[in-house]
């Protein structure tokens, strides 16, 4: 994550570690790796990639950014490629 001796090396991934533990598998008790596998997917994949904000979304959600993004592609006026002229030299 970091180069070495940096105070900030693996600071993001000791955090989501951190946070992975706290809200998705202390105090769970799984029958087979299986389900453990599944809950770790659809907490990553369904809760902690969509709806966690971000700083560098402008503290939205990915899927509250995408969203926002695409309305405002709606809004803009789209852009009309046509062919290229010739350049006449002389």
């Amino acid at each position: 994550m970091g180069s070495v001796g940096d105070s900030f090396d693996n600071a993001l991934a000791e955090n989501f570690w951190s946070v992975l533990k706290t809200e998705c598998v202390r105090r769970t008790t799984f029958e087979t790796r299986t389900d453990a596998d599944l809950a770790l997917f659809a907490y990553i994949d369904g809760w902690y990639n969509t709806r966690r904000i971000q700083k560098r979304l402008d503290w939205l959600s990915p899927d509250e950014y995408e969203t926002k993004y695409y309305a405002d592609q709606a809004t803009t006026e789209p852009m009309t490629i046509g062919p290229p002229t010739p350049v006449l030299t002389s």
